[in-house]
């Protein structure tokens, strides 16, 4: 009776591990649930297997692999690569926006909208609000653009 209260303890927390990863993916607990998952029902079916041979550990160490195996693609896909949640200055190069105060020579007073916001516009030539613009650089807090054909898409849209 005792062993099965250690085998079912065993398990119920490895369960416990599996239920929190799959609730909050992330925290690195396929290796431990899959370890307690097997030592619990080692434990309970298969006692003699667990403790008095060489066996049980065989298949635990075979658990913990499998569940290695197991985590790497299922974090590739509940975490895909995507873009990085922050905007800097190097990851707006290349992209389109549209000025929502004049820019001018040697200043930082011009203000430009990329996608849903505004950043500090700097130019070798003045720009006019409306005007769509690339973003060919920057540093800091500011980006400095040029303009583009009336006839590109901006990323950014109207202000």
């Amino acid at each position: 009776m005792v062993n099965d209260t250690i085998g079912i303890i065993v398990l119920v927390a490895g369960i416990i591990l599996l239920a929190a990863e799959l609730i909050h993916p992330g925290a690195l607990l396929l290796i431990p649930a899959s370890v307690l998952l097997m030592a619990g029902f080692l434990w309970i079916f298969l006692p003699n297997a667990l403790l008095d041979s060489d066996y049980g550990i065989i298949l635990i160490i075979v658990a913990a692999v499998a569940g290695a195996l197991l985590e790497i693609p299922y974090y590739r896909w509940v975490a895909p690569v995507h873009a990085p949640m922050s905007t800097t200055v190097g990851t707006l190069v290349g992209q389109e926006g549209v000025i929502i105060a004049p820019v001018l020579p040697d200043t930082l007073r011009g203000k430009v909208r990329i996608g849903s916001e505004v950043w500090s516009a700097r130019a070798d030539v003045a720009i006019a609000p409306g005007t769509h613009v690339r973003v060919v650089g920057g540093s800091g807090v500011s980006v400095s653009v040029e303009a583009i054909a009336a006839s590109s898409d901006p990323s950014g849209g109207p202000p």
